[in-house]
């Protein structure tokens, strides 16, 4: 998956903008659910932010404070560091962080754990815990027309194609798989907790 990421670079933005080859795809909602997610990243308090999986910094850029953004695609980090000039950007792993103890107020990633499996899941819960007090995490909400998880088959603009696993959840479910959150967010297409 991370050769996949890196060569999505790019174009990962038509997903959010739908464009591209999602400029066909019926979403009903779509934009106004996007805006009301930048609304809600604006509106968290200030603070010392690492996020992770960063991508091209399309939501990073809305979080106040002190950020850093970390992904493991350099193309995606270079989209972000063009955005965010501001910014501390970090090449690295999100299976083992390279910061230190309680180094950050928050940490935030949107579309990334629902990407794990559950033993990644709860490696990375366990960094997360360890380098900040409080954890935002956004993702791909469940819909009546998704399971819970499935390997899915995407395709680039290059027509390469790719496996990727997604686990999309409901807002009481990443809550509980948080140890109790609270839901900021939980709409047609995306959900989003703090703990």
């Amino acid at each position: 998956m991370r050769g996949y990421y890196d060569q999505r670079a790019g174009e990962y933005d038509d997903w959010w903008l739908g464009t591209g080859l999602f400029a066909g795809r019926e979403r009903p909602g779509w934009s106004e659910e996007v805006g009301a997610l930048i609304e809600l990243v604006a509106g968290l308090v200030p603070a010392r932010v690492l996020d992770v999986a960063c991508g091209t910094g399309f939501l990073t850029r809305h979080l106040r404070g002190e950020v850093v953004a970390l992904d493991q695609s350099p193309r995606m980090l270079a989209l972000t560091a063009a955005r965010m000039p501001d910014a501390r950007v970090v090449e690295g792993d999100a299976s083992e962080l390279p910061f230190s103890d309680s180094e950050f107020d928050r940490l935030f990633t949107s579309h990334f754990y629902g990407h794990l499996l559950a033993r990644e899941r709860e490696a990375f819960l366990s960094e997360a815990r360890r380098v900040a007090r409080e954890l935002v995490v956004v993702d791909a909400a469940r819909r009546d027309d998704t399971g819970a998880e499935e390997w899915q088959a995407r395709t680039l603009n290059d027509g390469s194609r790719h496996r990727v696993y997604k686990r999309f959840f409901d807002g009481a479910e990443l809550a509980a798989q948080l140890g109790g959150a609270e839901v900021l967010h939980a709409g047609r297409w995306f959900v989003a907790v703090a703990a």
